[in-house]
């Protein structure tokens, strides 16, 4: 077999139309607009109604895709989905959204890695591609966040909003230029006590005494997140720009995961790129997990702010620790 290279032809998005502002929240907690934004740059973000929830919000992301760069469903090879928040266990929310969306064809997996879980299942999903074993493979990154947040905690109530994206990946040959050129993924289990959710699993299985402790909700130490995203985050971003001889002066725009403002200000300053750059839309999503960075790349091409030839900087990091970058040249979307 030839090996390919793995091109976005494909994109879309999908929020929900229920909006939680800062202002709603200075009612349910104690805090106030002026503390979010500094503190995060977040204004409001996006929470399902009764009965939405991650499969459903992809499937809308789809739905939103076939509208910009129809596909036959039939088509599908492959679905790859990156959350950290299924409708259910089992089965995969992978399968749900082929059932969903009519890929009757493919076959699909979950990838759990937080944050960075649309880079995993964007690299994942690559190797498929670029072995010349699928044509055509869906990768989605959505979350329902609103679903294990605490709403009476106000350290991270503010931070998270529910959202999907989806990308289309399909074969080139090996010496086009476009494509995913490029990637990088990391761990660092030690991580583990900072940011996780611990009710539901095998280790602590649903009962009134972990409902009553709370321990459905997500939890983190704010101060040692921040840290470690703002130094694995740059340094990742150096490290594959490094190892390409590029500079931040080459590349058209930095899509970094939608965490926290004063994260990605610390991170643009260490690669020095300026300003237009750099896409930002945290403060209308807030924290979407796996869904800030494919809802990040169709902002940008609406906005035209990507074009054929550009090189994109994708980069992430999140619970576990995980963190990683990816590099793309754009090119070869499908004609509406």
């Amino acid at each position: 077999m030839s090996k390919k290279r793995s091109v976005i032809s494909a994109f879309g998005k999908y929020t929900p139309e229920r909006v939680l502002t800062n202002s709603d929240l200075e009612k349910m907690v104690d805090t106030t607009d002026a503390w979010i934004r500094t503190r995060t740059g977040i204004v409001e973000r996006h929470l399902v109604a009764k009965g939405e929830a991650t499969a459903q919000m992809s499937i809308q992301a789809f739905a939103d895709m076939q509208k910009r760069f129809p596909v036959d469903p039939e088509e599908i090879d492959l679905i790859v989905v990156a959350t950290v928040t299924p409708d259910m266990f089992f089965p995969s929310t992978a399968a749900l959204i082929q059932n969903g969306i009519g890929a009757k064809n493919a076959f699909g997996f979950d990838v759990s890695a937080a944050c960075s879980g649309f880079l995993y299942a964007l690299v994942v999903a690559t190797q498929f591609v670029e072995n010349d074993q699928y044509k055509k493979v869906l990768v989605f990154g959505a979350d329902t966040m609103s679903s294990i947040t605490d709403y009476t905690n106000r350290d991270t109530c503010v931070l998270f909003g529910d959202g999907a994206g989806v990308v289309l990946l399909e074969a080139m040959e090996d010496d086009d230029t476009s494509g995913i050129f490029d990637h990088i993924l990391k761990m660092d289990g030690a991580g583990k006590d900072f940011l996780y959710m611990l009710g539901g699993g095998s280790l602590h299985p649903a009962t009134h005494e972990t409902v009553d402790q709370k321990m459905h909700f997500i939890y983190q130490e704010g101060k040692a997140v921040f840290k470690f995203a703002v130094s694995r985050m740059a340094a990742v971003s150096e490290e594959i720009l490094n190892r390409n001889s590029l500079t931040g002066k080459d590349v058209s725009i930095f899509i970094p995961h939608q965490a926290n403002k004063r994260i990605i200000d610390v991170c643009v300053e260490r690669l020095n790129f300026k300003t237009e750059q750099v896409l930002l839309n945290i403060d209308r999503y807030g924290n979407t997990t796996a869904a800030t960075i494919p809802i990040g790349m169709v902002e940008a091409f609406d906005d035209g702010r990507i074009k054929d030839g550009d090189i994109v900087l994708l980069s992430a990091f999140g619970a576990g620790f995980t963190w990683g970058s990816v590099l793309v040249r754009w090119g070869h979307l499908r004609h509406a």
